[in-house]
């Protein structure tokens, strides 16, 4: 069930008991986790954080600690699916889930005793009605013992054979209306959970919390803004969403530092870093080493080489940190950083590592794992850039037919770059924009795009992604979570949907062929 009062059904809670965090890896999560530990810290309040990628580590960590524990916080996990039917808890156990996926599950919704969602409900939900989705055992018990009963026996007086044929037509007429009601369940349950797309970040949800408690501090509301900037870094969000949620924060970051608006609101313009006309001698340098008459006219520069390459909202309303006189950062910076710390292709280090190594990043204590994290991220964008550019100028962007088609190659340079999620996420989403930019075909620039990339050459796997068209008035919901299961159920593929965001799967390179025909056919 939706919980209405954070600070009473949630935090007063779990005040006096030790609980379990399930942090699933994403920015948002990483900074909706910052805030909650720093209540937690705060309050005195024990608890044990295990970071999770996919839904068999939740699983592995759930049989794990549930003994231990009658209370566990889910963050951006568990809210998509009927989460008792996984985990498949003892009765007392407690589940808070603080999730962006969307559709929010329908038995979550309604279960009021072991689900408790911590979700802002003025997001548009979109829940169907309990009527036209659960129907009452004792009422279908009674149509199945009317029904047992109705056997006729030849020899009975016509009086009583004509009560029990009139028995007979209303069970019937009761049966065809079942029937008529499953039927219009399955088209609302079709229609309810067919696209997946993102509500309101995480980190913005708990420091609502912190703020109604007053204890919202200057760090809260930074890693509330970072979480908001990697929901619009991954296009998870409307741009209208974006914008109104900027706006809310906005509000926070005047109360917190008592200044003008725009003192504190910075205009982002790092997706365009490399400037067509500047020296390359130049950029190479820190800003602050730069000749100033660069300096100066930086932003004009930049404008007017993005107005020649046809490139328009070269600006994104943003924020950016100081941290002492020397240390500035853009909240997008923090973003990609962190991304790169979590998805380090280094073999060697546990997954584990590269978490906690993400989550210390975000603190302004560990600013030493942050620049690395942002060198990090240089050599992904970069990677990103030449990649694109490679597909593009090789042709590899194909359409199937109802979507566009891309893959990496083994051997590619930097492929493994891109074979964790949200990098191979990122790098699909910049490759459909590219594309459309540059093709001339009228119907491709209105196709989605699947893209695939080699995850283990020794088990043959790649990952795959679904990426919704790019459009103006795309409402960033995606259909490809569903359409792969299907896909892979009528082939007997061999997938793995282990990832929380449904439109990224592990398939089995052998059975790529027969999958990618069976998403033609469904698509089509």
């Amino acid at each position: 069930m939706f919980v209405s009062d954070f600070r009473k059904e949630f935090y007063e809670l779990v005040q006096n008991q030790r609980v379990l965090l399930f942090v699933a890896s994403d920015v948002d999560a990483l900074c909706a986790c910052k805030i909650l530990q720093a209540l937690f810290q705060c309050d005195h309040i024990q608890y044990t954080l295990v970071p999770v990628c996919g839904w068999q580590e939740l699983e592995t960590a759930f049989l794990e600690h549930k003994e231990q524990f009658r209370y566990f916080i889910l963050i951006n996990c568990g809210a998509n699916v009927d989460l008792l039917d996984i985990l498949q808890p003892d009765e007392d156990t407690v589940f808070f889930v603080c999730d962006t996926h969307r559709p929010v599950s329908v038995v979550n919704v309604y279960n009021d005793t072991q689900i408790r969602l911590l979700i802002k409900q003025d997001d548009d939900l979109e829940v169907p009605a309990y009527e036209d989705i659960f129907r009452d055992e004792e009422e279908d018990e009674e149509e199945d013992e009317d029904h047992s009963g109705n056997d006729i026996d030849g020899s009975e007086p016509s009086e009583k054979r004509t009560r029990l044929e009139e028995e007979i037509a209303d069970q019937t007429m009761k049966r065809r209306q079942r029937r008529e009601w499953e039927a219009r369940r399955r088209d609302i349950l079709f229609d309810y959970e067919q696209y997946e797309y993102h509500g309101t970040s995480s980190a913005m949800v708990m420091f609502d919390l912190a703020w109604m408690m007053s204890k919202d501090l200057n760090d809260m509301l930074w890693w509330a803004i970072v979480g908001l900037t990697d929901q619009w870094v991954q296009d998870r969000i409307t741009q209208m969403k974006y914008v109104t949620d900027i706006g809310i924060l906005q509000r926070h970051v005047s109360r917190h530092n008592h200044r003008n608006e725009d003192e504190e609101n910075t205009l982002s313009v790092d997706c365009t870093r490399i400037s067509f006309e500047l020296p390359l001698k130049q950029v190479k340098q820190k800003f602050q080493s730069m000749d100033i008459s660069l300096k100066e006219n930086l932003r004009e520069m930049i404008e007017e080489s993005a107005n020649k390459f046809g490139m328009n909202d070269m600006r994104i309303q943003t924020f950016g940190i100081h941290f002492g006189f020397k240390h500035k950062f853009l909240a997008s910076d923090v973003v990609f950083a962190t991304m790169s710390l979590m998805e380090s292709p280094e073999k060697d280090s546990p997954g584990t590592d590269h978490f906690i190594q993400a989550l210390d990043s975000l603190s302004r204590t560990n600013l030493d794992k942050l620049y690395l994290g942002l060198e990090l991220a240089k050599k992904q964008l970069q990677a990103t850039q030449q990649t694109i550019a490679r597909c593009l100028c090789t042709n590899l962007v194909v359409s199937q037919g109802p979507f566009l088609y891309c893959s990496l190659m083994e051997g590619t340079p930097d492929v493994m770059l891109f074979s964790k999620p949200a990098s191979l996420s990122l790098l699909s989403r910049h490759l459909l924009k590219s594309f459309v930019c540059s093709t001339k075909n009228r119907r491709c620039k209105l196709l989605p795009l699947v893209m695939a990339a080699p995850l283990s050459v020794e088990q043959g796997t790649v990952t795959m992604v679904g990426i919704p068209p790019e459009i103006d008035s795309s409402d960033r919901k995606n259909f490809f979570g569903r359409a792969f299961e299907k896909a892979a159920e009528s082939t007997s593929s061999r997938t793995l949907h282990n990832h929380f965001d449904l439109s990224v799967i592990e398939l089995k390179a052998e059975d790529r062929s027969k999958f990618l025909d069976a998403l033609i056919t469904l698509l089509s």
